[in-house]
């Protein structure tokens, strides 16, 4: 993945997100309310998630692997693993789920910028905040339902907040192509 494709994804994501928080719709507002308990988004956010997590492990080179084992042991492992994990562990899935395609698709991003300094650092604080905000939400995830909460309770907050993230991916997407 190249630099301006790393910056555009994440300068696109965030006016995606600004965009519809700014937008505040009814429609909008009740996916929001239904997203974190959403078996359906659990479906999509975490069988998305597993199924990149089960490649990169099929892929990964033997120099990765802690017991020698052939990789589709542990591909085929980490895959009953999820499917076990849509009875046992259902509850807020699909914040687990976005929390992890957050933490993978990092990686590439990151990588993108590996050794780039000077405005490349403005979309690295994006991926960051995204990776911090990620990894509390897995170990925390009801805490997307008390965000969407104080988000919807006062009017005009989240059009404020969607105006922010919107501005943000601006300067992302601006610094994208002034780099």
């Amino acid at each position: 993945m190249s630099l301006l494709l790393a910056q555009l994804l994440v300068g696109l994501a965030l006016l995606a997100l600004g965009g519809a928080l700014a937008a505040d719709t009814p429609l909008i507002r009740a996916g929001l309310r239904a997203l974190p308990r959403s078996s359906a988004a659990a479906y999509v956010l975490f069988g998305g998630a597993a199924a990149w997590f089960v490649f990169l492990v099929y892929n990964m080179s033997d120099a990765d692997l802690i017991v020698p084992a052939p990789k589709s042991y542990y591909a085929a492992a980490f895959a009953i693993l999820a499917v076990l994990a849509f009875f046992n562990v259902a509850e807020f899935l699909a914040v687990r789920g976005l929390a992890a395609l957050i933490l993978i698709a990092a990686g590439p991003l990151l990588a993108a910028g590996f050794g780039h300094y000077g405005l490349a650092l403005v979309y690295k604080v994006a991926v960051y905040l995204a990776l911090t905000a990620a990894l509390w939400l897995a170990g925390q995830p009801w805490r997307l339902r008390d965000a969407i909460d104080w988000l919807q309770r006062v009017p005009g907050r989240a059009r404020r907040v969607g105006a922010a993230f919107a501005a943000c991916g601006l300067v992302v997407v601006g610094v994208a192509f002034a780099a």
